[in-house]
Formats: structure tokens, C-alpha cells, sequence
């Protein structure tokens, strides 16, 4: 299992409902086309399912 996940924002936040925007926030995403990396753990897992429509995930070995 990869020890972190490069979460990149495809699609804009605007139109979508509150719940899914403060899921972003919460990721640290702040618009299109942004990545951040964070730690696979359940928690993010769960939040990265809510807004997998918006998002694209890759593993990081590292």
C-alpha cells in the first residue's frame, strides 16, 4: 500500500454543495489544477471518495 496520495483537482468547486467544498478545503485543494500530497490513511481515503468526481488520486512511493 503507498505510504501518500497526490490528490490533483480537475474540476472547479463552483456549483457543487457546501459539504463537497469544505471537503476540498479540508484537503488543502484550492482550484484547478492544484496537488497537494497527503498521507494514506482512512480518514483522507473518506474524504478523497466524497469528491472523487472532482479529483484525480495517484499512489506515492515515498
Amino acid at each position: 500500500m503507498a505510504k501518500q496520495l497526490k490528490v490533483t483537482q480537475l474540476r472547479s468547486q463552483i456549483g457543487r454543495p457546501e459539504k463537497q467544498r469544505k471537503i476540498l478545503e479540508g484537503l488543502g485543494l484550492r482550484g484547478p489544477h492544484r496537488s497537494v500530497v497527503v498521507d494514506n490513511t482512512p480518514s483522507f481515503r473518506g474524504m478523497i471518495k466524497k469528491v472523487i468526481h472532482l479529483v484525480q488520486v495517484e499512489e506515492i512511493n515515498g
